[in-house]
């Protein structure tokens, strides 16, 4: 009978905690989404010009993205409560600029300092929740967090266009204000947890290398002709490299990028991600122009997939570690059939149907992205994996967008087969890792070579170059690369042996020396 989990229930701090961090989740991706359609309210409301209003959104992204890395590290080093009050608070006296910003350049400079609020938020919050709750419990508990989360994710448009049109853009700021002082309230009643290990010092080189990787990754995103960014990002990524190998205390240990689940889970939510954003602008782009609903009803019938993608969550948060990595390779492989049935569907209730599973199977990717990759690393530094984590995801979040071909031809109606032709590709490469790392694949190096007349010994070149038959020696070459768990299985197997022989010799050893001591005595 399996063990049952210790402490099955949260206890107050606990909840606590997951209060501050659903409520702060929330507020930082509705303020991510909100403003998308009431920009063209904003730029008449300020009088901006049509290439600087886009940076009200843009700054706010681009600041919480390639801040993240830094406020993970921040919150190890000098307290996760801490550094999620400081943005909390910091997020609430930000949104207050926002609205009462009386020109478009002072709103897009506070928006900018709210995405650097929202970046000590979200890793600092998921480390936060993660020591907090017990052993067993913090998957579900960060689950529901990303629920409430991808729930403002997808409402996020509709309600900021309603408040835009209704009553005003400046409502959608004050909307986040009490949430936020209600969260930093709840936070104060968690339990403070940091890094042990941890000095008292911010490597600075480091986080501002950081920061540079992933902004100048992000803007050469958005624009993949400008090969500018992506040169700075590669030679800035190479000078971060460098320090942290000599650094004695790394912003990011670099050991961390050798977790192959944890490279694998931030990889492929990456891809989720994208392809979430792509979904949420494909299906009501085509509700409103091509069906000829109003934003109004365009919204009303978007509940369904709303609610999906909020359901994801919790479901991601009660996969277990060791089932993750083949879950998100379920997951994005029915994605992409459902996004490849979104372009292809007729009707609006076709569209809304695939729309729904697709919003379901991303959203159970993308929660697991965050809860899968905290339970491969160290609880230690919990806030470093997820700054790194949430930082891909952001950066790499408008590749959904572009691959849509969103407005490439003046209006050409956008299409969901590029990003579910990636998903499907990303779920093939994590079946094939998942197919490779499989223990049942030993027996399989033992057999070709009983097949071959090699017998049971290990396979090496020597054996290799004593079968005639070219096309056996190229096959069973072709294997032992692909399946290097049989080298190990081989040496395993002879170092058992070896230490088998070496005790045997031991046991005799210390006979003949027996014998010799009595043999003396008796002289």
């Amino acid at each position: 009978m399996p063990k049952s989990e210790p402490h099955p229930y949260l206890d107050a701090r606990a909840r606590w905690a997951l209060a501050a961090v659903a409520t702060g989740a929330f507020c930082v991706q509705l303020d991510s989404f909100a403003l998308n359609l009431a920009l063209p309210v904003v730029r008449d409301a300020l009088h901006g010009s049509a290439t600087a209003t886009p940076w009200v959104v843009s700054g706010y992204l681009l600041a919480a993205g390639s801040l993240m890395p830094v406020a993970g590290r921040l919150g190890d080093l000098y307290g996760r409560r801490r550094m999620l009050t400081a943005g909390l608070a910091l997020f609430g006296v930000t949104a207050v600029l926002c609205a009462l910003a009386p020109s478009l350049p002072l709103l897009v400079t506070a928006r900018v300092l709210q995405g650097a609020g929202g970046a000590l938020i979200m890793p600092a919050g998921l480390a936060l929740l993660t020591h907090a709750c017990p052993p067993g419990r913090g998957r579900r508990a960060m689950g529901r967090a990303l629920g409430l989360a991808g729930l403002a994710t997808v409402c996020g448009p509709f309600l900021g266009g309603v408040l835009a049109r209704s009553v005003s853009w400046r409502a959608v700021f004050w909307l986040t204000v009490p949430l936020a002082l209600a969260a930093a309230l709840c936070a104060r009643r968690a339990a403070e947890s940091r890094d042990p290990e941890a000095g008292q010092s911010l490597d600075g080189f480091g986080a501002i290398a950081a920061t540079g990787v992933v902004a100048c990754l992000a803007r050469w995103l958005e624009h993949v002709a400008d090969w500018g960014w992506a040169v700075g990002a590669a030679l800035i990524g190479a000078l971060f490299v460098r320090a942290e190998r000599r650094s004695s205390a790394p912003l990011v240990d670099l050991a961390l990028f050798r977790n192959r689940p944890y490279v694998a889970l931030t990889v492929a939510g990456a891809v989720a991600n994208s392809a979430t954003v792509a979904l949420l602008y494909v299906v009501p782009w085509t509700l409103q122009r091509a069906e000829g609903w109003s934003v109004l009803e365009a919204g009303v019938v978007f509940v369904a997939p709303a609610g999906a993608l909020a359901v994801g969550g919790p479901l991601a948060g009660r996969v277990r570690p060791g089932a993750a990595v083949p879950v998100m390779a379920l997951c994005l492989a029915s994605g992409a059939v459902a996004l490849a049935a979104t372009t292809r569907g007729t009707g609006t209730l076709a569209l809304l149907t695939a729309a729904t599973a697709a919003a379901a199977a991303l959203g159970v990717a993308g929660g697991l992205a965050l809860t899968g990759t905290q339970a491969v690393v160290r609880r230690e530094r919990a806030g470093e994996a997820s700054g790194v984590t949430k930082a891909v995801m952001t950066a790499t979040a408008g590749v959904g967008l572009a691959l849509t071909d969103a407005g490439a031809d003046g209006g050409a109606r956008p299409s969901l087969v590029l990003p579910a032709a990636v998903c499907l590709a990303t779920a093939a490469a994590l079946v094939v890792a998942c197919v490779l790392r499989l223990r049942l694949v030993r027996g399989l190096v033992p057999v070709v070579g009983r097949v071959l007349g090699l017998g049971r010994a290990p396979i090496s070149v020597r054996a290799l170059t004593s079968v005639r038959a070219p096309v056996c020696v190229r096959a069973l070459r072709l294997v032992r690369v692909l399946l290097p768990v049989g080298r190990r299985a081989d040496r395993r197997r002879m170092d058992r042996r070896g230490a088998g022989q070496r005790q045997a010799d031991r046991h005799r050893s210390a006979q003949c020396r027996s014998a010799r001591c009595r043999t003396d005595r008796c002289e």
